[in-house]
Formats: structure tokens, C-alpha cells, sequence
């Protein structure tokens, strides 16, 4: 069993169910609203555990019934979370999510006790990082924790994958160059590389520039076209999307991640087979509402 730790954020997700976003000064009614686990980190988390691997969780939540609610959630999945600990002044992380009636979303976060994760905190976990197959994180969580989770990771020869969520233009140095894959999606590859991401030549170059600040496998998603894959020796390929209709795309991205690391072998050999399982997974994913619940079970999925 492949073992993993994900280090990233918890939130509550408030969903609010709309005909169409917003326009600037707008106010509009909504259809429904719901309640769901979520966070970037944690779906990551959750799907990963979900596809068979042994993973534990580096985390923090606040005192309040928000946090009881995501270690329940935690508990019934299986889910290390020993790391998982509790800030005494910040809240559990929340997300507003605005759901339109054609599956696609907007997303306000409050970063709360995810904002107050440590260097401390990732020396608390190495013994698990170090014997970990895979280490994970993404943005809504300090980068110095993520920088210290990867070299550690790296000293020990594990493979880190980089999730670079919510986009940023200034990720630091010491962190790609610590990066085995990098996963953004279109409007992240650009945030980071300056290059519009709109067809397979862009992707190529969007991916020559993550390699030349360090990165040897780049994978950039792009929603329903599937997932694109550049080498460093300039190897690259693309994975079509498995069609469906989608109901809501929260979490796609994470159940992508999380799947990824589950199948992915050490040596990244079976890389665009990996991916494949991936995007099966997260084709069950968009057909539901909602986040940690639409995260299929590793049976489910059957490639």
C-alpha cells in the first residue's frame, strides 16, 4: 500500500446554489444552499485515501464545531490524522462557494488555523514524511511549511508534488527546485509562467518554463479536455477527460491530485496511466454536488 502525506488546508464549504455568478453590485437570490466538508488540502487528502493509500494529514483546525465536523468526517474515511492539531485563537478555515446552474463555481476562502501552520509543525511529522512514498500541498497553506515538508521529503528520496493552488506569480525558488511534478491548471500555469494556456503549443511552453526553474515533471489540467504532461527530456502527451455531465467541479482538481499520488509508481513510470485513473476519478467527482462527498471510493472508479 502506497503511503502518503498531504499537507494543506481544511474548510468548511458553504454552498450557495445560483442561476449564474454575480455581476459588480448585483443582488440575486439563490436557489439552495448547503454545508459540505472541504479544503484543498483535505480533499486531497480524502481522495487519496479513498484510492487505497495509507495517507496521513498535517493540518489544523480551531475550537469550534466546524472542526468537529471535518474529524468526523476524517475518522470514517480512515484518515491519519495524528498531525491534525488545533489552533487555540484562529478559527476553522471556511469557503464560500457560488455554484451556478451550468456546474461552475467561485470560490471565497477564509484561511483561518490553515494560515497558522509551521516550520515547527512539519518537524512535528518527519518521521512520517520521511517514510512516506509521496508527500502533497498546495497555496491555501503557508509555503515555508510546504518548503520544509519537500526538503525533508527530497532528503529522504520521496516525491513531492506540488499543487499550485490558488495561483501565484512568485512561488519561490527553493520550492520548485524541490518539486518533482507540479500540477497547476491553465489559469495557474500562466499566474506562474506568463504564457496563456489555450492549446497544446502553449502547454509545451508553459512546461519548458516550469522546467527551466527546476520542475521535472509538469502536468497542467485543463478541465474537460482532459490533462496535459511534459518531461524534462521532452517527453510529453496528453490524457482526454472521460465525458460526462457536470453538476459542480468543486474538488475535481483535488480528487485528480489525490488519485494521481495513489497510482503513481516511485519512479514515475507509469505516469500517463496514473493520470488516466485520475481522471476517471474525477469524472465521478463533478457529477455530484459538493466536495469531500463527491469524492468516489476507490472500487467505484474499477480501471
Amino acid at each position: 500500500m502506497k503511503k502518503i502525506v498531504v499537507l494543506g488546508s481544511i474548510n468548511v464549504d458553504t454552498i450557495l446554489n445560483i442561476a449564474r455568478l454575480p455581476l459588480p453590485g448585483e443582488t440575486m437570490a439563490m436557489h439552495d444552499r448547503s454545508v459540505a466538508g472541504g479544503g484543498k488540502g483535505a480533499n486531497q487528502a480524502i481522495a487519496a485515501v479513498r484510492a487505497g493509500a495509507q495517507t496521513s494529514f498535517i493540518s489544523k483546525i480551531g475550537k469550534d464545531h466546524a472542526a468537529d465536523f471535518m474529524i468526523d468526517t476524517f475518522k470514517h474515511d480512515g484518515l491519519n490524522i495524528e498531525h491534525v492539531t488545533e489552533d487555540e485563537k484562529a478559527g476553522t478555515g471556511k469557503a464560500y462557494i457560488l455554484l451556478d446552474d451550468k456546474g461552475q463555481n467561485s470560490i471565497l476562502i477564509y484561511g483561518g488555523s490553515n494560515q497558522t501552520i509551521t516550520v515547527d509543525d512539519i518537524h512535528e511529522a518527519e518521521e512520517a514524511i520521511s517514510s512516506a512514498d509521496c508527500v502533497i500541498s498546495e497555496f491555501e497553506t503557508p509555503i515555508p511549511a510546504t518548503i520544509e515538508m519537500f526538503k525533508i521529503a527530497k532528503a529522504h528520496g520521496v516525491v513531492t508534488i506540488l499543487n499550485p493552488a490558488p495561483a501565484k506569480s512568485d512561488i519561490p525558488s527553493e520550492l520548485l527546485e524541490n518539486t518533482d511534478i507540479i500540477a497547476p491548471n491553465e489559469i495557474e500555469a500562466e499566474a506562474i509562467t506568463g504564457i496563456k494556456v489555450n492549446d497544446v503549443d502553449s502547454m509545451k511552453a508553459a512546461s519548458a518554463e516550469l522546467h527551466k526553474m527546476g520542475v521535472g515533471t509538469v502536468i497542467i489540467t485543463v478541465g474537460s479536455k482532459g490533462s496535459f504532461y511534459s518531461l524534462v527530456d521532452n517527453k510529453f502527451g496528453f490524457v482526454n477527460a472521460f465525458k460526462v455531465k457536470a453538476v459542480d467541479t468543486t474538488a475535481a482538481g483535488d480528487t485528480f491530485i489525490g488519485y494521481l499520488a495513489a497510482n503513481l509508481k516511485s519512479d514515475l513510470s507509469n505516469l500517463e496511466e496514473a493520470m488516466t485513473v485520475a481522471s476517471k476519478a474525477s469524472s465521478f467527482t463533478v457529477q455530484e454536488q459538493g466536495a469531500q462527498n463527491s469524492i468516489p471510493y476507490k472500487k467505484q472508479v474499477n480501471l
